[in-house]
Formats: C-alpha cells, sequence, structure tokens
C-alpha cells in the first residue's frame, strides 16, 4: 500500500513538474500550474512537518494524540482557499493564508490536547 501512495505521489510531482517547465518554456513562469504545483508542495511539506512535529510530541507525551488525517481534511480546505487568494490578491496575500493556516492548526491541537486549557 505505502509503495503505490509513494508511486502515486512520486507521477503527480513528476507530472506537476513537467507541467511547469513547459509552462515556463512557453513563457507562462506564473500560470495557474506553476502556481498550483506550488501551493500543493507547500502544503505537503506542512503535512510532513507536522506529522514529525507531532508525532515526536506526542511520543514524548506533550501532546495526547495527534491524527493526521485530520491535517488532511484541513489542508484540502485551506488549500483551496490558499489557492483561490492567491490567484485573486497576490502571493503575499496567500502567503498570509498559509501561514494563519498553520497557527490555526497549532491552536488546534493544543486545545485537543488540553494544553491551552486550564
Amino acid at each position: 500500500m505505502t509503495r503505490w501512495a509513494l508511486l502515486t505521489l512520486g507521477a503527480f510531482i513528476l507530472l506537476g513538474a513537467l507541467g511547469v517547465a513547459t509552462a515556463r518554456f512557453f513563457g507562462k513562469s506564473g500560470s495557474r500550474l506553476s502556481i498550483q504545483v506550488t501551493i500543493v508542495a507547500q502544503w505537503l511539506g506542512a503535512y510532513v512537518l507536522w506529522s514529525f512535529a507531532a508525532g515526536t510530541a506526542a511520543k514524548y507525551r506533550l501532546i495526547t494524540d495527534y491524527e493526521a488525517g485530520w491535517f488532511v481534511l484541513f489542508a484540502v480546505v485551506v488549500g483551496w482557499w490558499h489557492y483561490r487568494v492567491r490567484l485573486t490578491a497576490g502571493a503575499e496575500r496567500g502567503l498570509a493564508i498559509f501561514v494563519g493556516a498553520q497557527l490555526v492548526w497549532l491552536a488546534i491541537i493544543l486545545v485537543r490536547s488540553r494544553v491551552l486549557i486550564p
């Protein structure tokens, strides 16, 4: 199962990189495909970092538990919003959405683990 998931992910990344390279070859460096690949890469990186950090925190009992599936749902919803804002308002506003979403996710984890609740 893991092998198929990694192969599928690798195929998507390869196809995305090929699409971006083709778009840049024809002079469209800020194309929608390029923006989509950038945003997907950002959220995949966030998923990896959150899984590592929260898994480590759960192992050492700093938080009660961590379910990575909820982050995937969160990332899909906020990633779509991130993409829409990036198209309409520019890269800086899109980045603000991304960073703000990470802070919201941190707050969600801390509240679920009763770290922020006295």
